[in-house]
């Protein structure tokens, strides 16, 4: 996978997010905030047959994308709209490419700080004051069909906002599941998932550790290497 030679890169989020994603053959997935394809080439890559449509405000990132889809053999099953989520036009454009069944975001969740020098990494990491989260999460909601899947990952201390924006875009039947960098230590990441239109409780799983001595444990190396789907049993 091609990436920018500095700045923006990316690491295991977007591989453990694809996991995330219940999608079958023949279903089309929205993402937003494609970056260069990490997580849509991890998703087609372990479900042959589905489509990845992702919207990328960056140009550069854009065509990096276009270009990775093309190294990986899944020019035709990924496509690439590039524009800003909080672009209405944009989101029409996407949505001519569904419907959707699934939909899933790493969004830009830091707030705050000093901004970085970088100009991918500062649209990859901060959130912007006209696109917050409670609005990528309304985008990719109002796209789905009925039934449909929401799947965003975040940082725990997202999760009050991420939580009240899926109750308000009609999301529910919602599941936790967090990632732990290693036993006993705080989850860092978190996976929030919920259905449109479901009317279940919140579900909050075991997770998956990630570490154990100088490497990933088992259940980490199954979905970083082999392609495993992450169990929301």
């Amino acid at each position: 996978m091609r990436q920018p030679v500095f700045g923006f890169r990316a690491a295991i989020d977007p591989v453990l997010l694809a996991a995330a994603i219940p999608a079958s053959e023949g279903e089309a997935i929205l993402e937003a905030g494609l970056g260069t394809g990490a997580a849509a080439l991890a998703l087609l890559a372990r479900v042959p047959g589905a489509r990845v449509v992702g919207i990328e405000r960056d140009p550069e990132l854009a065509e990096i994308a276009r270009d990775n889809a093309g190294l990986n053999g899944v020019a035709e099953r990924l496509a690439v709209v590039c524009g800003d989520v909080a672009d209405r036009a944009t989101s029409r454009a996407a949505a001519v490419l569904g419907p959707f069944r699934h939909a899933m975001a790493n969004p830009p969740y830091f707030r705050g700080g000093a901004p970085s020098p970088d100009r991918l990494k500062q649209g990859a990491a901060q959130e912007c004051a006209n696109a917050p989260l409670a609005l990528w999460i309304a985008v990719l909601a109002r796209r789905l069909l009925p039934r449909g899947t929401l799947t965003v990952i975040l940082p725990p201390e997202r999760l009050v906002e991420a939580l009240a924006a899926f109750k308000t875009a009609g999301l529910g039947s919602t599941i936790l599941f967090p990632f732990w960098p290693r036993a006993g230590a705080p989850a860092r990441r978190v996976i929030v998932h919920g259905v449109k239109g479901g009317r279940g409780p919140l579900r909050l799983c075991a997770g998956l550790v990630l570490h154990e001595g100088e490497g990933f444990t088992a259940q980490a190396q199954a979905v970083l290497r082999d392609g495993a789907a992450l169990a929301f049993g």
